[in-house]
């Protein structure tokens, strides 16, 4: 049942429960999935609510642009910070978003439709434009 193999430098052992010409159960029965929640440490249940649903919108290439350019725009100091309220520019942390958004242009080159061109062109060119204004 068991076998041990050895190669170099390590043992392999075969703890399988089928015999050795057997093939493994072709449906395993998993275990049930609860559906009762996962509880939460005293500290995580004072800070999040698991009952609160959040509606994201869809995971698309537009709406990851958008989010890299309001991530752009949060560093220039346009929002300010949720925990502390305090606006404050972090032009190198938007000049890493900027370069993020100008990989991905080059990266999905010839692969976008119109629309998401438009949007990550004009996004790039608002954004740059923008640096140069602030680090200037």
């Amino acid at each position: 049942m068991s076998e041990e193999k050895k190669g170099p430098g390590f043992v392999v052992k075969d703890k399988r429960l089928f015999a050795e010409g057997d093939p493994p159960a072709e449906k395993e029965q998993a275990a049930p999935i609860s559906e009762e929640k996962p509880k939460l440490k005293e500290d995580e249940q004072n800070n999040i609510n698991p009952e609160k649903e959040f509606n994201y919108p869809p995971i698309n290439f537009t709406n990851f642009v958008l989010s890299l350019s309001t991530s752009a725009l949060f560093h220039f100091g346009d929002f300010p910070d949720p925990a502390g309220g305090k606006t404050e520019k972090n032009l190198p942390a938007a000049k890493q978003t900027i370069d993020i958004l100008d990989m991905l242009n080059e990266k999905t080159k010839g692969n976008l439709n119109e629309q998401e061109n438009n949007l990550i062109q004009g996004v790039l060119y608002e954004l740059k434009l923008r640096y140069v204004k602030e680090n200037g």
